[in-house]
């Protein structure tokens, strides 16, 4: 981008510097113009127009050049945030030798004005994110002196409203504008096929710089584009191009700058893109089928920026990586390379920014003995191993973000990494890191906001020092065995926490209500401190901006606070899983945003709660419960994705209304006392479900033959019931379907050959049933090939069992039958 804005802003500068040598003495007709002009405008905000007035002279009026004659040539009002509407008759359209016009960044009027063709002298327009929309007029098209054209549009600013080249096209706005040598369509509807924008551009021989990003262009990019040889930079991302990078491109001779990054590209990328001696930016970011391997490189001091992130790029990162000395930005991440990352990687001495993460990297981390300008490394998401420990991390006194997560890193982590003044993110988690993490000093100079060392071997107390981290706004140290009390006192010093997880340690946090741990932090928004040895609901009144809070795994008794429901209009995850909870404090209150609500495996009794209209996830299981399900249960559930209430004492009916909970993904009801029919609607209408478990109740009647052709169900449990009658022969429509569970029930039928079909069953049970006749059926040679576990016993099957069977037993984990 910068090199970009260097090399479009070179003629405007070099224009600029040429009038104020030579500007005259404003002639009276040219200082009204300027005034008129900005008398259509809300300028009041303008730095540049604040002098502009009929008692100075308009040649030395901010934004403003002139000619040695007096006659305003430069009219430069950019990022001045003005606002106003400019018509066709404005006195703008008046300074017939202006030669250079920029109003880039307003907020002008929304339609485009057509008087632009007066401006006949013009050589530089920029207009980009000036505020218009619409059609861009064909005036422009009349402008054949244009150097510089600049239209770009950011969708973001400019709240999605489009500026388009319909009519005039493409074609024809730019057919009569042979001088460009810079043209910046960023953004702009332009909706073209490659061999329409790719022939209309080349005869623009002329053309230095090419910008058209996300202009609802397609590919392919044709051969005609060769014909601009003076081309240097090619900025075509967020195009649907798909298709595949063409090899001309590493002929021109003068690229320096090709962004091709979400394009849909495909295929293999022509390597000797990457050598061209003058390249110094190559992005393609976020094109998932391009393929392609690092060739061997050779000296090139003009490579600064590689970017191949989230592409299909594999291979081994070569060892002549350091010939590129002056790379300063290096993305390969989300991609397949692999092997070790070469030791030269630490001779690129200007490297500020290198993420490698999500690869395959293996071994050990070469020795950080990079540039002292390093501020990103990213090297998560590998398979990496080793020490840390020795590296020279003092010598990187610029090093802002550091992320090693998720590889096999081992050994202490260094005291010299955490003692650094300037990093604000360190992520260190899910690695073998062991040992107490040691004492750090100046500690209070340290910049750090951001410290993840979860899910390691640590030891040892935390260390006194985190707590003087006064910057520190998130803090996740879950996961380790770190032991120790935690105190009000010591967490009270962290006036930045928004983030807090001290999960899964040896720790005891102290929440009585006289030393709350939390009450005096606004800024709260996620708590997690699961297994902490709490005793009592900790006092959260005052967090505002709480949304995700888990206290699971602790000793806390008594009731849930009514409070909780209402403590903040974002609270979405409530996570209070194995405790010792009696009960919900009257009045119990509706979350309205609620997404996550987990009550399971405490000691909740009664009827269970109203249900959070909102909520994806609900699980009351383990708890004892012994009403009966609600009547309209299903209409609390609209937007439920996972909802048991397993293992309670429910009793009744199952009721219709759960067929409404049209969402669901899983339904558990096991473990009750539930009674009467499977509902027939649960079968037939719950197309999205995916497990079903309504095992060890008191349900009697057939399984409705009822399974309709978008079934999704690949968990069937229904042991432990009264079932009878046939397994349904609609049944065999689940092709999901990995696990049958029928046993124990009084099902009366043969062997269910209506099954055979289904080639994902892994799973199958029919113990204590009816069953009888022979096992196997007729053409079956491989009954369900994926099947490891089988269930056939006390049943009434005779004869004897099938070859098929013997010669696969050893391949199934489990197997009883009994045969008559």
């Amino acid at each position: 981008m910068l090199l970009m804005r260097i090399s479009g802003l070179f003629w405007l500068l070099l224009y600029s510097f040429v009038a104020v040598l030579v500007s005259g003495e404003c002639q009276s007709h040219q200082q009204e113009l300027p005034l008129g002009f900005g008398k259509t405008l809300n300028s009041s905000l303008s730095a540049k127009m604040r002098n502009w007035n009929q008692s100075t002279d308009c040649c030395y009026w901010g934004g403003i050049n002139c000619d040695q004659s007096g006659r305003v040539i430069i009219l430069d009002l950019s990022n001045q945030l003005i606002s106003g509407t400019i018509d066709n008759s404005s006195s703008l359209f008046n300074l017939q030798h202006l030669q250079q016009l920029n109003l880039a960044y307003n907020t002008l009027s929304f339609s485009f004005p057509c008087g632009f063709d007066k401006l006949s002298n013009l050589s530089y327009l920029n207009l980009s994110n000036a505020g218009f929309t619409g059609q861009v007029p064909a005036e422009i098209s009349r402008l054949t002196n244009l150097i510089t054209l600049d239209l770009s549009v950011n969708l973001f600013l400019r709240d999605g409203r489009p500026l388009k080249l319909e009519k005039p096209n493409l074609k024809m706005l730019v057919e009569n504008l042979t001088r460009l040598r810079s043209l910046h369509l960023d953004g702009v509807k332009i909706s073209a096929r490659g061999n329409e924008w790719c022939k209309w551009l080349s005869s623009l021989t002329n053309l230095e710089e090419l910008s058209m990003s996300n202009c609802n262009l397609s590919g392919p990019i044709e051969d005609s584009l060769r014909k601009l040889k003076n081309l240097s930079i090619i900025h075509l991302d967020r195009n649907n191009l798909s298709a595949v990078v063409p090899a001309f491109l590493a002929h021109l001779p003068n690229l320096t700058s090709l962004r091709l990054s979400s394009c849909g590209l495909h295929g293999q990328f022509p390597r000797e893109i990457l050598q061209v001696r003058m390249l110094q930016s190559l992005d393609v970011l976020d094109n998932e089928k391009l393929q392609g391997s690092l060739p061997e490189f050779h000296h090139n001091g003009s490579l600064q920026n590689l970017v191949l992130s989230g592409t299909n790029f594999s291979g081994s990162l070569p060892q002549s990586i350091d010939k590129l000395v002056n790379l300063t930005r290096l993305d390969l991440s989300s991609c397949n390379f692999s092997g070790a990352i070469p030791s030269s990687v630490s001779n690129l001495q200007q490297l500020v920014y290198l993420d490698l993460s999500s690869n395959n990297f293996t071994g050990q981390i070469p020795c950080f003995d990079l540039s002292k300008n390093l501020a990103h490394v990213d090297l998560s998401y590998n398979k990496l191993s080793g020490k840390i420990e020795s590296f020279k991390w003092e010598d990187l006194p610029n090093l802002t973000h550091i992320d090693l997560r998720h590889n096999s890193l081992n050994g202490n982590i260094p005291s010299s990494l955490l003692a650094l003044p300037s990093p604000k993110r360190v992520l260190l988690s899910n690695n073998q890191f062991d040992g107490e993490v040691t004492g750090v000093p100046k500690v209070r100079e340290s910049l750090l906001d951001t410290l993840d060392l979860s899910y390691n071997q640590l030891q040892g107390p935390i260390p006194a020092y985190v707590f003087e981290l006064s910057r520190l706004s998130v803090l996740v140290l879950s996961s380790n065995n770190f032991n120790g009390t935690i105190w009000p006192r010591d967490i009270r010093k962290l006036v930045n926490l928004t983030y807090l997880d001290l999960s899964h340690n040896n720790l005891s946090v102290i929440a009585t209500e006289s030393y709350s741990v939390l009450s005096s932090f606004p800024k709260i928004t996620t708590l997690k401190l699961a297994s902490c040895k709490l005793n009592v609901f900790p006092d959260l009144k005052n967090q505002s901006r709480l949304t995700y809070l888990d206290l699971s795994q602790n000793q806390i008794s008594g009731e849930v606070p009514n409070w909780i429901w209402s403590v903040s209009d974002d609270l979405r995850h409530l996570n209070f899983s194995f405790n010792q909870l009696e009960g919900l404090q009257k009045p119990y209150q509706i979350v309205p945003n609620l997404s996550v609500l987990d009550l399971r495996f405490n000691r909740l009794t009664g009827h269970i709660p109203t249900l959070p209209l909102s909520a994806s996830y609900l699980d009351f299981s383990g708890n004892n419960f012994t009403s009966s399900l609600p009547s309209n249960i299903g209409n609390n559930l609209s937007y439920t994705i996972f909802f048991s209430v397993s293992s309670n004492g429910l009793t009744g009916a199952i009721p219709k209304s759960i067929c409404e909970a049209v969402n669901l993904r899983v339904l558990d009801l096991s473990n009750n006392s539930l009674s009467g029919a499977i509902p027939k609607c649960l079968i037939g209408q719950m197309d999205l479900l995916g497990v079903l478990n309504l095992r060890g109740n008191n349900l009697n009647g057939q399984i409705p033959n009822a399974f309709s052709r978008k079934c999704s169900i690949e968990t069937l449990d229904v042991n432990g019931n009264e079932l009878t009658g046939k397994i349904p022969i609609s049944l065999g429509r689940c092709r999901k379907l990995e696990v049958l569970n029928l046993g124990n029930n009084h099902i009366n039928d043969t062997y269910p050959c209506h099954l055979k079909n289904i080639t994902s069953l892994r799973i199958l049970v029919l113990r204590s049933n009816k069953f009888h006749g022979g096992i196997g059926c007729p053409a079956d040679k491989r009954p369900w090939p994926k099947l490891q576990i089988v269930d056939f016993a006390h049943n009434s099957f005779n004869g004897k069992l099938p070859n098929k069977f013997v010669a696969r037993w050893k391949e199934w984990r489990f197997m009883t039958m009994k045969l008559n």
